[in-house]
Protein backbone atom coordinates (compact mmCIF):
# COMPACT_ATOMS: atom_id res chain seq x y z
CA UNK A 1 0.00 0.00 0.00
CA UNK A 2 1.36 3.69 -1.00
CA UNK A 3 2.08 6.60 1.08
CA UNK A 4 -1.02 8.09 -1.09
CA UNK A 5 -2.92 4.90 -0.91
CA UNK A 6 -2.48 5.08 3.13
CA UNK A 7 -3.73 8.86 3.27
CA UNK A 8 -7.07 8.13 1.39
CA UNK A 9 -7.53 5.28 3.30
CA UNK A 10 -7.48 7.40 6.76
CA UNK A 11 -9.54 10.14 5.23
CA UNK A 12 -12.24 7.90 3.75
CA UNK A 13 -12.74 5.49 7.25
CA UNK A 14 -13.06 8.47 9.13
CA UNK A 15 -15.45 9.55 6.57
CA UNK A 16 -17.20 6.74 6.33
CA UNK A 17 -17.55 6.52 10.03
CA UNK A 18 -19.10 9.68 10.42
CA UNK A 19 -21.87 8.72 7.79
CA UNK A 20 -22.98 5.99 9.31
CA UNK A 21 -22.72 6.52 12.93
CA UNK A 22 -26.77 6.23 13.13
CA UNK A 23 -26.17 8.14 16.79
CA UNK A 24 -29.00 7.19 18.73
CA UNK A 25 -32.09 5.62 18.59
CA UNK A 26 -34.24 7.49 16.35
CA UNK A 27 -37.50 5.13 14.98
CA UNK A 28 -38.69 6.57 12.20
CA UNK A 29 -41.52 3.96 11.50
CA UNK A 30 -43.19 6.15 9.13
CA UNK A 31 -41.54 6.66 5.89
CA UNK A 32 -41.32 10.32 4.14
CA UNK A 33 -43.90 11.36 1.82
CA UNK A 34 -42.76 9.83 -1.74
CA UNK A 35 -42.49 12.08 -4.89
CA UNK A 36 -45.70 10.59 -7.06
CA UNK A 37 -44.22 12.37 -9.59
CA UNK A 38 -41.45 9.50 -9.92
CA UNK A 39 -40.71 5.73 -9.38
CA UNK A 40 -37.76 5.03 -7.20
CA UNK A 41 -35.39 1.88 -6.42
CA UNK A 42 -36.83 -1.48 -4.04
CA UNK A 43 -34.63 -2.51 -2.20
CA UNK A 44 -35.29 -6.20 -0.27
CA UNK A 45 -33.35 -7.58 2.15
CA UNK A 46 -34.33 -11.46 2.87
CA UNK A 47 -31.55 -12.71 5.60
CA UNK A 48 -31.65 -16.25 5.63
CA UNK A 49 -28.74 -18.79 4.82
CA UNK A 50 -27.80 -22.00 5.43
CA UNK A 51 -24.59 -21.66 5.68
CA UNK A 52 -22.96 -18.36 7.55
CA UNK A 53 -20.07 -17.42 5.57
CA UNK A 54 -16.89 -16.32 7.82
CA UNK A 55 -16.18 -13.50 5.67
CA UNK A 56 -19.53 -12.13 5.33
CA UNK A 57 -20.82 -9.05 7.22
CA UNK A 58 -24.10 -8.81 5.69
CA UNK A 59 -27.28 -8.74 7.88
CA UNK A 60 -27.71 -13.30 7.93
CA UNK A 61 -29.17 -15.28 10.08
CA UNK A 62 -29.39 -19.27 9.73
CA UNK A 63 -32.57 -20.67 7.82
CA UNK A 64 -35.30 -22.06 9.02
CA UNK A 65 -38.65 -22.68 7.19
CA UNK A 66 -41.35 -21.42 9.89
CA UNK A 67 -39.32 -18.01 10.48
CA UNK A 68 -39.10 -17.60 6.82
CA UNK A 69 -42.33 -18.01 6.31
CA UNK A 70 -43.29 -15.41 8.74
CA UNK A 71 -40.38 -13.02 7.80
CA UNK A 72 -41.63 -13.08 3.84
CA UNK A 73 -45.47 -12.58 4.72
CA UNK A 74 -44.39 -9.37 6.99
CA UNK A 75 -42.22 -8.24 3.83
CA UNK A 76 -44.92 -9.04 1.51
CA UNK A 77 -47.12 -6.48 3.96
CA UNK A 78 -44.48 -4.01 4.65
CA UNK A 79 -44.88 -3.74 0.48
CA UNK A 80 -48.12 -3.29 0.65
CA UNK A 81 -47.92 -0.44 3.20
CA UNK A 82 -45.55 1.19 0.94
CA UNK A 83 -47.66 1.42 -2.24
CA UNK A 84 -50.31 2.43 0.32
CA UNK A 85 -48.47 5.91 0.77
CA UNK A 86 -48.02 6.17 -2.88
CA UNK A 87 -44.69 4.84 -3.31
CA UNK A 88 -44.17 3.09 -7.00
CA UNK A 89 -41.20 1.28 -7.91
CA UNK A 90 -39.35 0.90 -11.25
CA UNK A 91 -36.53 -1.84 -10.50
CA UNK A 92 -36.37 -4.45 -7.58
CA UNK A 93 -32.78 -5.58 -6.25
CA UNK A 94 -32.80 -8.55 -3.86
CA UNK A 95 -30.11 -9.24 -1.50
CA UNK A 96 -29.37 -11.15 1.85
CA UNK A 97 -28.55 -13.67 2.71
CA UNK A 98 -30.19 -16.01 0.69
CA UNK A 99 -33.20 -14.82 -1.40
CA UNK A 100 -34.00 -17.78 -3.16
CA UNK A 101 -33.92 -19.97 0.26
CA UNK A 102 -37.66 -20.54 -0.29
CA UNK A 103 -38.38 -19.60 -4.22
CA UNK A 104 -42.35 -19.79 -4.39
CA UNK A 105 -42.78 -17.33 -1.18
CA UNK A 106 -40.07 -15.67 -3.42
CA UNK A 107 -41.88 -15.31 -6.37
CA UNK A 108 -44.86 -14.19 -4.54
CA UNK A 109 -43.25 -11.27 -3.07
CA UNK A 110 -41.98 -10.55 -6.75
CA UNK A 111 -45.24 -11.25 -8.14
CA UNK A 112 -46.69 -8.30 -5.44
CA UNK A 113 -44.40 -5.61 -6.15
CA UNK A 114 -44.81 -6.25 -10.04
CA UNK A 115 -48.71 -5.98 -9.71
CA UNK A 116 -48.47 -2.91 -7.45
CA UNK A 117 -45.53 -0.90 -9.60
CA UNK A 118 -44.51 -1.10 -13.12
CA UNK A 119 -41.85 -2.81 -12.33
CA UNK A 120 -39.38 -2.56 -15.54
CA UNK A 121 -36.23 -5.19 -14.18
CA UNK A 122 -35.65 -7.74 -11.29
CA UNK A 123 -32.20 -8.29 -10.09
CA UNK A 124 -31.81 -11.36 -7.23
CA UNK A 125 -28.65 -13.14 -5.06
CA UNK A 126 -28.78 -16.57 -5.36
CA UNK A 127 -25.95 -19.38 -4.71
CA UNK A 128 -24.85 -22.03 -6.96
CA UNK A 129 -26.92 -25.04 -5.29
CA UNK A 130 -30.05 -23.00 -6.31
CA UNK A 131 -29.37 -22.45 -10.35
CA UNK A 132 -31.53 -25.09 -10.82
CA UNK A 133 -34.23 -25.48 -14.08
CA UNK A 134 -37.03 -25.41 -11.27
CA UNK A 135 -36.01 -22.17 -9.45
CA UNK A 136 -34.41 -20.77 -12.39
CA UNK A 137 -37.92 -20.72 -14.25
CA UNK A 138 -39.85 -19.89 -11.37
CA UNK A 139 -37.49 -17.06 -10.70
CA UNK A 140 -37.74 -16.15 -14.54
CA UNK A 141 -41.73 -16.57 -14.24
CA UNK A 142 -41.78 -13.89 -11.72
CA UNK A 143 -39.76 -11.19 -13.73
CA UNK A 144 -36.79 -11.51 -12.87
CA UNK A 145 -33.94 -10.36 -15.62
CA UNK A 146 -30.25 -10.53 -13.35
CA UNK A 147 -29.62 -13.57 -11.30
CA UNK A 148 -26.09 -12.73 -9.31
CA UNK A 149 -24.50 -16.12 -7.86
CA UNK A 150 -22.05 -15.75 -4.98
CA UNK A 151 -19.13 -18.00 -6.50
CA UNK A 152 -16.50 -16.42 -4.62
CA UNK A 153 -13.32 -18.35 -6.03
CA UNK A 154 -13.46 -21.56 -8.01
CA UNK A 155 -10.33 -22.88 -6.31
CA UNK A 156 -10.80 -25.63 -3.97
CA UNK A 157 -8.79 -25.03 -1.17
CA UNK A 158 -10.87 -21.26 -0.69
CA UNK A 159 -14.20 -22.82 -0.92
CA UNK A 160 -13.33 -25.44 1.83
CA UNK A 161 -11.69 -22.52 4.03
CA UNK A 162 -14.67 -20.41 3.26
CA UNK A 163 -17.13 -23.01 4.45
CA UNK A 164 -18.74 -23.39 0.81
CA UNK A 165 -17.59 -26.59 -0.98
CA UNK A 166 -19.34 -28.70 1.21
CA UNK A 167 -22.79 -27.07 0.63
CA UNK A 168 -22.07 -25.41 -2.36
CA UNK A 169 -20.05 -28.14 -4.40
CA UNK A 170 -16.71 -27.98 -6.50
CA UNK A 171 -15.56 -26.03 -8.65
CA UNK A 172 -16.45 -28.90 -11.43
CA UNK A 173 -19.87 -28.58 -9.93
CA UNK A 174 -20.21 -24.67 -9.95
CA UNK A 175 -18.85 -24.51 -13.14
CA UNK A 176 -21.96 -26.92 -14.52
CA UNK A 177 -24.52 -25.06 -13.23
CA UNK A 178 -23.22 -21.75 -14.38
CA UNK A 179 -22.78 -23.13 -17.81
CA UNK A 180 -26.39 -24.66 -17.65
CA UNK A 181 -27.88 -20.90 -16.61
CA UNK A 182 -25.99 -18.80 -18.88
CA UNK A 183 -28.27 -17.47 -21.32
CA UNK A 184 -31.14 -18.34 -19.10
CA UNK A 185 -31.35 -14.62 -17.82
CA UNK A 186 -30.59 -11.39 -19.36
CA UNK A 187 -28.19 -11.29 -17.06
CA UNK A 188 -26.09 -13.74 -15.28
CA UNK A 189 -23.49 -11.79 -12.85
CA UNK A 190 -20.82 -14.47 -11.12
CA UNK A 191 -19.67 -12.70 -7.71
CA UNK A 192 -15.97 -13.21 -6.91
CA UNK A 193 -13.69 -12.26 -4.40
CA UNK A 194 -10.06 -10.59 -4.61
CA UNK A 195 -7.33 -10.23 -1.67
CA UNK A 196 -8.52 -13.70 -0.11
CA UNK A 197 -5.64 -14.50 2.75
CA UNK A 198 -4.51 -17.34 1.12
CA UNK A 199 -5.23 -16.61 -2.41
CA UNK A 200 -2.19 -16.45 -4.33
CA UNK A 201 -1.94 -14.48 -8.14
CA UNK A 202 -2.50 -18.05 -10.04
CA UNK A 203 -5.45 -18.69 -8.58
CA UNK A 204 -7.17 -15.14 -9.36
CA UNK A 205 -5.91 -15.32 -12.84
CA UNK A 206 -7.56 -18.95 -13.23
CA UNK A 207 -10.69 -17.53 -11.73
CA UNK A 208 -10.53 -14.99 -14.15
CA UNK A 209 -10.27 -17.16 -17.35
CA UNK A 210 -12.47 -19.66 -16.42
CA UNK A 211 -15.29 -16.91 -15.83
CA UNK A 212 -14.57 -14.88 -18.82
CA UNK A 213 -13.22 -17.09 -21.26
CA UNK A 214 -14.61 -20.46 -20.88
CA UNK A 215 -18.07 -20.02 -19.33
CA UNK A 216 -18.21 -16.62 -20.82
CA UNK A 217 -20.96 -15.72 -18.13
CA UNK A 218 -22.36 -12.40 -19.40
CA UNK A 219 -21.16 -10.21 -16.10
CA UNK A 220 -18.41 -11.07 -13.24
CA UNK A 221 -18.02 -8.66 -10.10
CA UNK A 222 -14.32 -8.81 -8.77
CA UNK A 223 -14.99 -7.88 -5.32
CA UNK A 224 -12.03 -6.89 -2.52
CA UNK A 225 -12.49 -8.39 0.52
CA UNK A 226 -14.57 -6.34 2.83
CA UNK A 227 -15.65 -7.48 6.40
CA UNK A 228 -16.65 -6.05 9.82
CA UNK A 229 -13.53 -5.64 12.15
CA UNK A 230 -15.36 -8.53 14.29
CA UNK A 231 -15.44 -10.81 11.05
CA UNK A 232 -11.84 -10.00 10.37
CA UNK A 233 -11.12 -11.32 14.05
CA UNK A 234 -12.77 -14.58 13.22
CA UNK A 235 -11.45 -15.00 9.86
CA UNK A 236 -7.86 -15.40 11.31
CA UNK A 237 -9.12 -19.13 12.68
CA UNK A 238 -10.13 -20.34 9.73
CA UNK A 239 -8.64 -18.46 6.65
CA UNK A 240 -5.67 -16.20 7.71
CA UNK A 241 -5.06 -12.89 7.35
CA UNK A 242 -5.44 -9.76 4.91
CA UNK A 243 -3.02 -8.12 3.19
CA UNK A 244 -4.11 -4.93 1.96
CA UNK A 245 -1.14 -4.22 1.37
CA UNK A 246 -1.46 -6.36 -1.97
CA UNK A 247 -4.93 -5.36 -3.09
CA UNK A 248 -3.78 -2.15 -5.20
CA UNK A 249 -1.90 -4.58 -7.19
CA UNK A 250 -4.12 -7.45 -7.52
CA UNK A 251 -6.65 -5.06 -8.92
CA UNK A 252 -4.16 -3.93 -11.67
CA UNK A 253 -3.94 -7.87 -12.66
CA UNK A 254 -7.79 -7.90 -12.99
CA UNK A 255 -7.92 -4.80 -15.18
CA UNK A 256 -5.20 -6.23 -17.28
CA UNK A 257 -6.10 -9.90 -18.00
CA UNK A 258 -9.66 -9.36 -18.21
CA UNK A 259 -10.55 -10.14 -22.18
CA UNK A 260 -10.82 -6.92 -24.50
CA UNK A 261 -14.65 -8.39 -25.04
CA UNK A 262 -15.61 -7.28 -21.24
CA UNK A 263 -16.29 -3.89 -20.20
CA UNK A 264 -16.49 -1.89 -17.05
CA UNK A 265 -19.82 -1.09 -15.62
CA UNK A 266 -18.30 -0.09 -12.63
CA UNK A 267 -15.17 0.05 -11.05
CA UNK A 268 -15.45 -3.82 -10.27
CA UNK A 269 -18.46 -4.39 -12.55
CA UNK A 270 -17.62 -5.68 -15.49
CA UNK A 271 -19.95 -6.72 -18.63
CA UNK A 272 -19.97 -8.18 -21.88
CA UNK A 273 -22.67 -6.47 -23.17
CA UNK A 274 -21.26 -3.01 -21.21
CA UNK A 275 -24.25 -1.33 -20.20
CA UNK A 276 -25.47 -3.42 -16.75
CA UNK A 277 -24.58 -1.65 -14.25
CA UNK A 278 -24.17 -4.26 -10.59
CA UNK A 279 -24.88 -2.05 -7.51
CA UNK A 280 -28.28 -0.31 -7.53
CA UNK A 281 -26.51 2.58 -5.90
CA UNK A 282 -25.57 3.98 -8.67
CA UNK A 283 -28.21 4.22 -11.40
CA UNK A 284 -30.67 5.46 -8.00
CA UNK A 285 -29.33 8.24 -5.67
CA UNK A 286 -32.36 7.45 -3.58
CA UNK A 287 -33.74 4.08 -2.92
CA UNK A 288 -35.92 2.75 -0.43
CA UNK A 289 -34.91 -0.85 1.36
CA UNK A 290 -37.85 -2.90 2.91
CA UNK A 291 -36.81 -6.35 5.37
CA UNK A 292 -34.63 -6.40 8.49
CA UNK A 293 -31.63 -5.14 7.73
CA UNK A 294 -32.00 -2.90 4.62
CA UNK A 295 -31.16 0.61 4.10
CA UNK A 296 -32.79 3.60 2.51
CA UNK A 297 -31.60 6.57 1.20
CA UNK A 298 -34.43 9.44 0.82
CA UNK A 299 -34.09 12.95 0.79
CA UNK A 300 -30.42 13.26 2.43
CA UNK A 301 -31.25 10.67 4.97
CA UNK A 302 -29.56 7.29 6.00
CA UNK A 303 -32.67 5.00 6.90
CA UNK A 304 -31.75 1.42 8.74
CA UNK A 305 -34.35 -0.75 9.27
CA UNK A 306 -34.21 -3.10 12.56
CA UNK A 307 -31.81 -6.61 12.60
CA UNK A 308 -34.05 -7.94 15.21
CA UNK A 309 -36.08 -10.29 13.41
CA UNK A 310 -38.81 -10.65 16.02
CA UNK A 311 -38.64 -6.84 16.45
CA UNK A 312 -39.47 -6.39 12.76
CA UNK A 313 -42.67 -8.80 12.58
CA UNK A 314 -43.85 -6.71 15.69
CA UNK A 315 -43.81 -3.30 13.78
CA UNK A 316 -45.17 -4.99 10.95
CA UNK A 317 -47.99 -6.50 12.80
CA UNK A 318 -48.36 -2.73 14.44
CA UNK A 319 -48.85 -1.26 10.98
CA UNK A 320 -45.49 0.14 11.00
CA UNK A 321 -42.39 0.03 8.95
CA UNK A 322 -39.23 -1.82 10.50
CA UNK A 323 -37.44 1.14 10.49
CA UNK A 324 -35.50 2.10 13.62
CA UNK A 325 -32.74 4.56 12.50
CA UNK A 326 -31.84 7.25 10.57
CA UNK A 327 -28.93 9.54 10.19
CA UNK A 328 -29.36 12.65 8.28
CA UNK A 329 -26.65 13.81 5.82
CA UNK A 330 -25.34 17.24 5.55
CA UNK A 331 -26.24 19.38 2.13
CA UNK A 332 -22.00 18.77 1.97
CA UNK A 333 -22.28 15.15 2.42
CA UNK A 334 -25.12 14.79 -0.28
CA UNK A 335 -23.32 16.77 -2.77
CA UNK A 336 -20.21 13.66 -1.65
CA UNK A 337 -22.27 11.11 -1.60
CA UNK A 338 -23.37 12.10 -5.65
CA UNK A 339 -19.82 12.53 -6.23
CA UNK A 340 -18.97 9.31 -4.80
CA UNK A 341 -21.78 6.86 -6.81
CA UNK A 342 -21.78 8.50 -9.62
CA UNK A 343 -17.87 8.20 -10.13
CA UNK A 344 -18.32 4.48 -8.81
CA UNK A 345 -20.26 3.89 -12.23
CA UNK A 346 -17.16 5.31 -14.35
CA UNK A 347 -18.45 8.28 -15.02
CA UNK A 348 -20.48 11.97 -14.05
CA UNK A 349 -22.43 13.83 -16.23
CA UNK A 350 -21.91 17.71 -15.16
CA UNK A 351 -25.49 18.66 -16.45
CA UNK A 352 -27.10 16.59 -14.20
CA UNK A 353 -25.27 17.01 -11.27
CA UNK A 354 -25.70 21.04 -11.71
CA UNK A 355 -29.85 20.67 -12.24
CA UNK A 356 -29.59 17.74 -9.47
CA UNK A 357 -27.81 20.07 -6.97
CA UNK A 358 -27.03 24.31 -8.28
CA UNK A 359 -23.43 25.33 -7.65
CA UNK A 360 -22.31 21.73 -7.34
CA UNK A 361 -19.08 22.10 -9.03
CA UNK A 362 -18.03 25.31 -7.32
CA UNK A 363 -19.17 23.87 -3.85
CA UNK A 364 -16.75 20.61 -4.35
CA UNK A 365 -14.39 22.48 -5.96
CA UNK A 366 -11.57 21.02 -3.73
CA UNK A 367 -12.43 17.73 -3.98
CA UNK A 368 -12.68 17.63 -7.92
CA UNK A 369 -9.68 19.38 -7.98
CA UNK A 370 -7.63 17.28 -5.62
CA UNK A 371 -9.12 14.28 -7.97
CA UNK A 372 -7.71 15.90 -11.09
CA UNK A 373 -4.58 16.95 -9.65
CA UNK A 374 -4.17 12.81 -8.69
CA UNK A 375 -4.94 11.94 -12.57
CA UNK A 376 -8.42 9.90 -11.32
CA UNK A 377 -10.55 11.72 -13.58
CA UNK A 378 -10.19 13.64 -16.24
CA UNK A 379 -12.25 15.89 -17.66
CA UNK A 380 -14.40 14.36 -21.28
CA UNK A 381 -16.44 18.29 -21.80
CA UNK A 382 -20.09 17.03 -20.39
CA UNK A 383 -18.46 14.23 -18.10
CA UNK A 384 -15.88 13.72 -15.63
CA UNK A 385 -14.61 10.19 -16.19
CA UNK A 386 -12.63 7.79 -13.85
CA UNK A 387 -9.11 7.22 -15.19
CA UNK A 388 -7.80 3.28 -14.51
CA UNK A 389 -6.03 4.99 -11.96
CA UNK A 390 -9.11 6.74 -10.38
CA UNK A 391 -10.91 3.14 -10.49
CA UNK A 392 -8.52 1.59 -8.39
CA UNK A 393 -8.63 4.57 -5.72
CA UNK A 394 -12.52 3.68 -6.08
CA UNK A 395 -11.98 0.40 -5.36
CA UNK A 396 -10.24 1.80 -2.60
CA UNK A 397 -13.40 4.07 -1.37
CA UNK A 398 -15.76 1.85 -1.87
CA UNK A 399 -14.07 -0.58 0.27
CA UNK A 400 -14.07 1.81 3.09
CA UNK A 401 -17.20 2.75 2.61
CA UNK A 402 -18.46 -0.71 2.71
CA UNK A 403 -16.23 -1.94 6.00
CA UNK A 404 -18.31 1.02 7.74
CA UNK A 405 -21.71 0.02 6.84
CA UNK A 406 -20.23 -3.74 7.53
CA UNK A 407 -19.23 -2.44 11.13
CA UNK A 408 -22.32 -0.42 11.67
CA UNK A 409 -24.03 -4.27 10.65
CA UNK A 410 -22.25 -6.07 13.44
CA UNK A 411 -23.22 -2.90 16.22
CA UNK A 412 -26.84 -3.85 14.79
CA UNK A 413 -26.51 -7.44 15.28
CA UNK A 414 -24.76 -6.99 19.35
CA UNK A 415 -27.87 -4.71 19.98
CA UNK A 416 -30.93 -7.21 19.22
CA UNK A 417 -31.12 -9.02 22.60
CA UNK A 418 -31.25 -5.53 24.29
CA UNK A 419 -33.43 -4.40 22.16
CA UNK A 420 -35.66 -6.91 22.97
CA UNK A 421 -35.27 -6.48 26.38
CA UNK A 422 -36.39 -3.19 26.13
CA UNK A 423 -40.21 -3.30 27.43
CA UNK A 424 -41.07 0.32 26.14
CA UNK A 425 -39.78 2.14 23.02
CA UNK A 426 -36.57 1.27 21.90
CA UNK A 427 -33.83 2.17 23.75
CA UNK A 428 -30.03 1.32 21.87
CA UNK A 429 -26.74 2.64 22.71
CA UNK A 430 -24.66 1.58 20.31
CA UNK A 431 -20.83 2.58 21.02
CA UNK A 432 -18.46 4.29 17.24
CA UNK A 433 -16.95 1.44 15.65
CA UNK A 434 -12.89 1.64 16.47
CA UNK A 435 -11.76 0.71 12.88
CA UNK A 436 -7.37 0.27 12.88
CA UNK A 437 -6.09 0.92 9.51
CA UNK A 438 -5.47 -2.25 7.22
CA UNK A 439 -2.74 -4.11 7.66
CA UNK A 440 -2.04 -2.88 11.51
CA UNK A 441 -3.60 -4.83 12.96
Amino acid sequence: MTIMDRLLTAGFRHNSKRLTRFDGLTPSHNLPEPDTSRTYMLYLHVPFCVVLCPFCSFHRVCFKEDKALRYFDSLRREIRMAHEMGYRFSDIYVGGGTPTVLPGELADTLNLARMLSPIESVSIETNPDHLTPEIMSRMRDAGVTRVSVGVQSMDPGLLKEMDRYDKYGSPERIRQTLEDANGYFETLNADMIFNLPNQTEGMLLKDIDIMTREIEVSQVTFYPLMSAESTMRKMLKTMGEVDFNREGHLYRMILDALPDTYRPSSAWCFNRKGDTVDEYVIENEEYLGLGSGSLSYLDGILYSSTFSLNNYNRFIDNGQFGISRKQPLTSRDRLRYFLLMNLFGLKLDKELAERRYPGFFRKLAIEILGLRMMGAVRDEGDHLTLTPYGMRIWILIMREFFMAVSDFRDLMRHAIKEELDSPGPLKIRLPTPEIRPPGNS
